[in-house]
């Protein structure tokens, strides 16, 4: 093995070393992209999704499917530190099997907001955590200090839940749809009926998982894109390490 000193280079991503922690950037792929796309003199958009369509599987054949998915498969690899199109790039490869126009025009619209995105990386922060913790739905519902030490914060959903969350929450009895739920979670409702957990609409200006799973307007767009730590590279103050 080969010594080859701090990482500053690895398959595509560019490691910038700060006080703070560690920037990656994909800019000198996402270009390649671009090129391959032919759009190097594309007009740049605000946002990678285009809010005012939805994709379906109809529309006129690609011509070249191949280069579809090769341009598809290249934007996948580029979320690594670009989270702010996963969503876009998402939808795009559910119809990789069967490109049509629209579906090439979603990718297009991607590659435009990366062109005037390509300042943009994944800032990584120094952390004094020396070791991986991960925690599975099972290790929460099988431990009921953990799972009803909850009950003491409000209970937040969603616009897709609340209806759901109010119904069940005053109504316990098992439906087909809800068989999966295990007896002990019920306790939720008994909080709810005491007054001790109240159900709570959210406003999608908090909703910030949304960007994973939908487009959004440019003004929440940006302010999301934020919370993801995929902003533009910081100053020049690389130290050793």
């Amino acid at each position: 093995m080969t010594d080859l000193g701090p990482l500053n280079y690895f398959m595509g991503i560019s490691v910038t070393r700060t006080s703070s922690g560690m920037f990656l950037s994909q800019k000198k792929y996402a270009t390649e992209i671009i090129e391959r796309a032919d759009m190097a003199g594309c007009n740049p958009s605000r946002t990678p999704v285009d809010t005012s369509t939805k994709l379906t599987s109809s529309g006129p054949p690609v011509k070249d499917p191949t280069a579809y998915r090769s341009l598809a498969g290249a934007l996948q690899y580029l979320t690594f530190t670009r989270l702010d199109i996963s969503y876009a790039v998402q939808q795009i490869c559910l119809f990789m099997h069967d490109p049509r126009e629209p579906h090439l025009a979603a990718l297009r619209h991607i590659i435009r907001y990366i062109q005037g995105t390509l300042h943009l990386g994944l800032q990584l922060h120094a952390s004094s955590i020396s070791s991986l913790v991960a925690y599975s739905d099972a290790d929460w519902a099988g431990c009921p200090t953990t799972h009803r030490s909850t009950s003491g914060y409000c209970v937040f959903l969603g616009d897709n839940l609340l209806s759901c969350a109010v119904y069940m929450s005053g109504n316990p009895v098992q439906h087909q749809r809800t068989k999966h739920i295990e007896i002990d979670i019920h306790f939720v409702r008994d909080l709810v009926t005491k007054g001790h957990v109240r159900v709570l609409h959210v406003p999608s200006r908090y909703q910030y998982a949304y960007i994973f799973t939908k487009g959004l307007p440019t003004v929440l767009f940006d302010e999301f894109r934020t919370s993801l730590s995929v902003r533009t590279a910081p100053a020049s103050t690389a130290v050793g390490c």
